[in-house]
């Protein structure tokens, strides 16, 4: 199966450890997809410097297809993260440098060739979003914490949508989730941190998962990779149940990283001469 995430890519600041990760919402969607099994691609734009040259090798180095990533002049997207001391990220100063883009009609019939494309409110592709859901077979969206004002308008156009609502209970997530599906999309997922997920497809109760228990040392890239593994779970035919407890597992593996998925790499001060745009052709 192939999935492609399409949107934002970043580097993930560690202030204290002085190392950037690669990451973003659609980046690590294709990286986890990747790791589990799929054929994963990722589209979308990174800057010509050393931040940009290092997602890229990360990409390359965890076999994600790239050919309709581009490089541009500029500075790549970063968000500066701060961990506490239960692993629990929070994030700082963020910067989307060079990461907004419009899709060509060369990336649209590119998409098609997807069984399913990712993307999410960090990619800001809201108003490209008609195009690439006449483009895509399937279409997965990640509101994060965004309001229902925002999501559903876009909602009609999905074919799964992902909420985060950490203090939601199980009558609220399953409220939501009954709602969205009567806007379009066969699958909702509600992500509540450690309270599990909620899990809701088409003319179905809703699937309660629980965590697995498991100590972090980080928990950037935890949803993410539960959305990833999922997906690849449930497009390969698994009952839900079991793609569910498959996917809790690999997310808590993944908080044992540090990261979205690891692949770390020194960030230069501002104004060192590593910070500065790489001139190279690309």
């Amino acid at each position: 199966m192939r999935i492609c995430g399409v949107g934002d890519n970043v580097v993930d600041r560690y202030p204290r450890r002085g190392l950037m990760y690669p990451g973003g919402n659609a980046l690590n969607v294709a990286v986890h997809a990747t790791r589990c099994g799929a054929d994963g691609a990722y589209l979308g734009v990174t800057g010509n410097d050393a931040a940009g040259a290092h997602i890229r090798a990360a990409l390359a180095a965890e076999g994600v297809r790239t050919e309709r990533l581009r490089t541009v002049e500029g500075p790549t997207a970063h968000a500066t993260v701060h961990l506490d001391d239960g692993g629990n990220r929070h994030f700082g100063e963020c910067s989307e440098g060079v990461s907004r883009f419009r899709l060509t009609p060369d990336d649209l019939d590119w998409l098609a060739g997807f069984d399913l494309v990712h993307t999410g409110d960090c990619a800001h592709l809201e108003d490209q979003l008609p195009q690439l859901a006449r483009a895509a077979r399937r279409v997965s969206y990640d509101f994060s914490d965004r309001p229902w004002r925002y999501a559903g308008p876009l909602l009609p156009q999905l074919y799964c949508a992902v909420f985060s609502r950490p203090d939601a209970d199980d009558t609220e997530a399953a409220h939501l989730i009954a709602r969205a599906h009567t806007l379009g999309p066969r699958l909702v997922v509600v992500t509540r941190g450690h309270r599990g997920a909620l899990i809701g497809r088409a003319g179905r109760a809703p699937y309660a998962q629980p965590v697995v228990a498991v100590e972090p040392l980080d928990t950037l890239g935890a949803g993410d990779s539960f959305i990833a593994s999922l997906l690849v779970a449930l497009l390969g035919g698994l009952p839900l149940a079991e793609a569910a407890a498959r996917s809790a597992a690999y997310a808590a593996e993944v908080c044992a990283l540090p990261g979205a998925f690891g692949r770390p790499a020194p960030f230069p001060a501002p104004d060192s001469p590593s910070a500065a745009v790489d001139r190279t052709p690309v």
